[in-house]
């Protein structure tokens, strides 16, 4: 099984860019591990059984990166070789970091009040900016400018969590 030598997107026969087709990638997903699925191998050898297990492992690792915007964005610059994840680069626009600080208000507001309706607000304004984002990673990817591409990227990780948090605030005042 020369699939463990893949990257994700080769793996999953989706071309490597940022836009992908996410039902393909459903697709192809479902076709690959059916394929490779340990259940197929049963009878197998031990070697075979133990490859196949590895080969599932990563096609599950890949379609999870894959169908992620932010995953997949950090995987493509990994590819084109810029670490997004350098705990020394922590300088962030100003203007980024005083809205943050401007949601989280929101939220702890929102919380304080039982107010569900500021907190669906919010989500839907954080979720058309990461949306923007999107589109300005799309470009700056079509353009192979990377290293603006890691501080969208970068972000996208911020904008991530303040939509985990606000959902995990509804959910908390719906229960």
């Amino acid at each position: 099984m020369d699939l463990l030598q893949r990257n994700y997107f080769e793996l999953l026969a989706i071309p490597a860019q940022f836009n992908i087709d996410l039902a393909l990638l459903d697709q192809h997903y479902r076709q690959l591990q059916t394929e490779v699925h340990p259940d197929r191998f049963v009878n197998a050898s031990p070697n075979e059984r133990m490859q196949s297990m590895q080969v599932a492992t990563q096609v599950n690792a890949a379609y999870q990166t894959l169908k992620n915007m932010t995953a997949r964005a950090r995987y493509l610059l990994q590819l084109n070789g810029v670490d997004t994840l350098d705990e020394n680069n922590t300088i962030m626009p100003t203007d980024f970091l005083m809205q943050q600080m401007q949601w989280r208000e929101v939220i702890e507001d929102a919380n304080t009040h039982h107010d569900i309706a500021s907190l669906d607000a919010l989500l839907n304004e954080v979720r058309s900016i990461a949306k923007s984002l999107a589109l300005e990673l799309n470009t700056q990817f079509n353009l192979k400018t990377y290293l603006d591409a890691s501080e969208t990227v970068r972000k996208l990780s911020f904008i991530d969590k303040i939509i985990s948090d606000i959902n995990h605030a509804i959910e908390t005042l719906e229960n």
